[in-house]
């Protein structure tokens, strides 16, 4: 176990875990942790050995967003700008990393908590967890939170959720789509060692092809969007580990990756 004081870094197997350690603050974002976490996802991206990713929280809280008293400590605009620039590049480089992401939320939720939970590619919660984009009780509206809140959920629920600050349950996120499963507390580790552990059999070239095209069509035109996937498709077909994968397949056994 490794990483700076914000930020503790684990590995078993190819599984990556990197848990926010701001307790104390609900593990709010402040500028020094964004950035440490920035640099934590950076050089997971170049380790040849990390083949998932799994965001984690210490303490009560997932992550209750902002620190918001760093937030009146320094309010001058351009350090404001600068914050909120270190959030979105923080969220953008979560889907521009190879590996996949999957947010292990054992606690609330809110704001730019909410906005990690959305923007990682997989994300499980505890039964008892909720999900919020309060903002507007406090007089600053969620519109970084709404980037990646209105990708996952209808329009309807979005504005819903962004309007009125009210929370979520688990089961309205699985619902919604915000996240992918909610398990009893005591099923929680299990449930995602098991998802990381299944995507992390995969082929690593091919899993980091995924999602960079998932990523790069989502937002295209349906005919934009299947020009590119074909271009991309047939691209990956002339991998090694696509070899690999059908002759393993049409010969009834497991295949041996190249990377």
């Amino acid at each position: 176990m490794s990483g700076g004081h914000l930020i503790i870094r684990a590995d078993q197997g190819g599984v990556r875990t990197l848990t926010l350690n701001r307790p104390e603050a609900r593990n709010a974002l402040s500028l020094a942790l964004m950035e440490q976490l920035i640099a934590e996802l950076v050089a997971a991206d170049k380790d040849p050995a990390v083949q998932v990713i799994i965001l984690a929280a210490s303490g009560p809280a997932f992550c209750a967003g902002h620190d918001l008293k760093e937030l009146r400590t320094h309010n001058e605009p351009a350090w404001t700008l600068e914050l909120f620039k270190m959030c979105a590049e923080l969220m953008l480089t979560m889907t521009r990393i190879r590996q996949p992401i999957i947010a292990r939320v054992h606690g609330i939720a809110t704001a730019a908590g909410c906005q990690l939970v959305a923007t990682a590619d997989l994300a499980v919660a505890v039964t008892t967890a909720t999900f919020a984009t309060p903002g507007v009780n406090i007089g600053l509206f969620c519109s970084t939170p709404m980037v990646a809140l209105s990708r996952n959920v209808g329009r309807k629920k979005a504005m819903e959720m962004l309007l009125t600050g009210r929370p979520i349950t688990a089961a309205e996120a699985v619902h919604l789509g915000l996240i992918n499963s909610a398990v009893a507390p005591d099923a929680l580790d299990a449930t995602i060692l098991d998802l990381a552990q299944t995507i992390s059999a995969k082929s690593s070239k091919v899993l980091a092809i995924g999602k960079r095209a998932f990523y790069e069509q989502i937002d295209q035109s349906m005919v934009d969007a299947y020009a590119y996937a074909s271009a991309v498709m047939a691209k990956n077909m002339l991998e090694p580990d696509a070899a690999e994968g059908i002759d393993a397949f049409l010969s009834k056994r497991k295949p041996m990756w190249a990377s």
